[in-house]
Formats: structure tokens, sequence, C-alpha cells
């Protein structure tokens, strides 16, 4: 007999990745070998593909997702003094975005289930804010692995209190809220929020590279968006506030043509532009974006599914009634004390067979600068989802049994028998 031919180990499943096929190479490529690398025609067509996929009015692509955010308290004014909600679950650039502006944030419980913030706890941190003498200016919900938020709750809230909503959509693109009288509407269209940020990152449901955007159904926020994305610079004639300098002997009359040189700054910005190399991929990775949500959402299925023999140690994510989500994350709810288990050696266990798990997220109100700047607060559902959390692999090239071979490696990693 000859000798054994030796087996390859299963590739290795990390909890999520890009997915590239010829057509986004082909896209970069023609950017590279055309005019434009920044600022291009590119960037201007990614923009209105977002308006028309979400409904939104205005679309205004950035560096990343972060630079969304940060964009958006910029556009609103917000400054010392004001506050913002923003739920502890959530990854450090929401909480972060307000600070860069001199807000500050008030930190909402969240539902230990789902990870999402409800106007429920909402109110209560609007509450707490308050009784901290800061004035609430808005509400940043946040989209948890792909479910919305109740944004018709939310929005209710905001408008009883003159409050603006910036929806962290980071892990939402392509996701539907089912508003109370039937219809579903795309997340960023702005039913019931004053401005989206989204992120395609390589982990999210459409990859640019790094990348992000903000939508608005504003025209003013727009053009402060703008603005705020390319170091302040206005280049409008009809905005310039210096006439002399800006027309030279032309200035006194209206409707003189501008130096064509000119620009103003009437307040710092900074660069947070988009690339058309990036944008390129956004464009042809959005012509996908049905196929990535379909895949996800039968990877999801299929998880529910496996899962199910796990129970009561293992639950698949939670789902919520007003959404039909885009799934950026397969979050799932495990008792590891009950099982026995640390979550750290349930993950290495699963990383030794080929699988990686992210957990998502620490809750931010712990983090180190917080608990200085606002002592230790009691947020009992984000401690708890955070205590049983674990993402486990979704992305869209998946096969259907790369989900068996997870659940079978998370039941063995628990000491429980392999589903059937």
């Amino acid at each position: 007999m000859g000798e054994p031919v030796p087996q390859s180990p299963p590739r290795f499943l990390p909890y999520g990745r890009q997915d590239i096929d010829q057509a986004d190479i082909d896209a970069v490529t023609a950017v590279l070998r055309g005019d434009w690398l920044t600022q291009g025609p590119a960037v201007e067509a990614f923009e209105r593909a977002l308006c028309e996929r979400t409904g939104a009015v205005h679309a205004v692509a950035c560096a990343n997702g972060t630079a969304a955010l940060h964009l958006a308290t910029l556009a609103l004014g917000l400054g010392p003094g004001d506050a913002v909600v923003v739920p502890a679950v959530t990854f450090l650039a929401t909480a972060n975005a307000a600070r860069y502006v001199g807000a500050e944030v008030a930190f909402a419980d969240v539902d230990s289930d789902t990870g999402l913030m409800g106007a429920e706890q909402a109110a209560a941190a609007m509450e707490r804010a308050a009784r901290a003498g800061w004035r609430v200016r808005a509400l940043a919900p946040v989209h948890f692995a792909g479910q919305t938020t109740d944004m018709a709750a939310l929005g209710a809230l905001a408008a009883r209190h003159g409050l603006a909503v910036i929806e962290d959509a980071c892990h939402a693109i392509g996701s539907l809220d089912l508003a109370p009288d039937g219809r579903a509407l795309p997340v960023g269209g702005g039913a019931f929020g004053t401005l989206t940020a989204f992120s395609f990152h390589p982990v999210k449901t459409i990859a640019a590279g790094e990348g992000g955007a903000v939508t608005t159904n504003d025209a003013d926020l727009a053009a402060r968006l703008r603005r705020f994305r390319n170091h302040g610079m206005e280049r409008d004639p009809t905005a310039f506030e210096d006439r002399e300098a800006a027309f030279g002997a032309d200035g006194i009359t209206e409707g003189g043509t501008a130096n064509p040189w000119y620009y103003e700054m009437a307040e710092p910005g900074f660069n947070y532009r988009l690339t058309d190399i990036h944008s390129a991929l956004a464009l042809s990775q959005l012509t996908r974006l049905d196929a990535f949500v379909e895949r996800r959402r039968r990877l999801m299925d299929l998880y529910a599914e496996r899962l199910a023999p796990l129970a009561p140690l293992v639950r698949p994510a939670a789902r919520v009634p007003w959404c039909r989500p885009a799934w950026h994350l397969c979050a799932a709810r495990i008792d590891f004390a009950a099982a026995g288990r640390t979550r750290a050696q349930v993950m290495a266990e699963l990383r030794a067979r080929g699988i990686g798990t992210q957990v998502h997220y620490i809750p931010v109100h712990r983090q180190p600068y917080w608990r200085k700047r606002h002592g230790g607060l009691a947020l009992p559902g984000a401690d708890a989802h955070y205590a049983r959390t674990l993402s486990l692999p979704l992305f869209p090239a998946m096969a259907d049994t790369d989900v068996d071979r997870v659940a079978a490696a998370l039941a063995a990693a628990l000491g429980l028998p392999a589903p059937a």
C-alpha cells in the first residue's frame, strides 16, 4: 500500500471579509488608466448611485465611516455645551465623533439581546444629560449588525424635543426600515433621521478599501458636509465674503466672474476626501449589493437552524420586527459561564479549528477615557450583551457547508454534542 495522501487543512474562515470580482478589478483599473485619481467623476458617480439606492437627495462621499460621523457633527454645528446620545454598544468612533467637536456624550443602555438602543433608553440618557447640565442636541442611534433601531420611535422622540438624528448606519447599507404604515424604507433615505453615516470598510457589506459617506435631504447640511470634507474651502462665488479679492474690479456688481484661482475658508475643515480609486471600487460593489444582502440573509437563516440544537447555551442573533436587515455580523449569544468555558478559551479553540471570531463590542462607557470623564455608569443591558456576544464568520463567499462547520466547531468548543 502506498503512503497516505496528506490532507490539507480546511481554509481559514475569518469573521468577515470582502468579496472582489473581476468587474471590481476592471473598475479600479479603468480609473488608474484615466486622468483622475481623486475627486473626479468616479466620486460623483458613486454619490449619485448612493442617492438612487437610498432615496436620499444628497450623498457626500468621504474617507471612511469615522470621517462620515465627524462630518455629521460638524455639519450640525455641535460643540461645547452640547451633548449627543450614543448607545454604549457601538464602535469607538460613534462617541469619538461628538468629542471631536467638543460635545459631550450621554451614553444610553441597549437591549441585551439585540444590542440596539430604543426610545426608552435614549430618553433615560437624555434625563441623565439634563441632570449633568448638558444640552442634548442630537441622537446617534446605531444600526447594530445590520438591524436598525426602532427609527419610528426614535424619530418621534427627536421630533418632540427638537433634536437632530445622526444614524450610524456603518453596519446597515442595504437594510430596510419597516415603517408603521407598511412601507419598506431604505436606510439612508432620511425618513426618520437628519443625517446617515455609512462605512465601506472591507468587512462591511460593500467595500471601498477604506471609504464612507453621509446622506441627507437637507441642501444646507450637504453644502456644509462638502465644505468640511475639503479643508473648509469654499469655491461658490455666491458665498464669497471678500468680494474685492474674489472679483477684482467686478466685485461691486452681482454676477461678475470670480478670479479663477480664488477660494475662501470661513472655518477650518479637514482632508476627508474619497479618491476616485476607492469610489470606483465602491460603485462596482454597489451594483452587487442586492446579491450580497440576499446571500448574507441566507447564511443567517442557516445559522438560526444550525445553532438551534445548541440552545440554551447558544442562541442566534435576536431579530426585531421593524427591520429587514442586510446582515453585517452574525453576533451569536453564548452563555459562557453555564458552559464552563471562558470566551477567550472558546475563541482560541475555534481559531485552532480554522475559524475566526470577534467581539462586537466592548461597551464604550467602559473605556478608560470615558470612565475618567464620567465616572462609573451602570448600563446593565450593554454589559449583559457584551458578556454573551461572539461574532461568527459571515461573508458572501461562505458556502452553506461552512455554517455546518462553524456550528460543529462551536459545539465542540463548548463541550456540546455536534448538531445533527
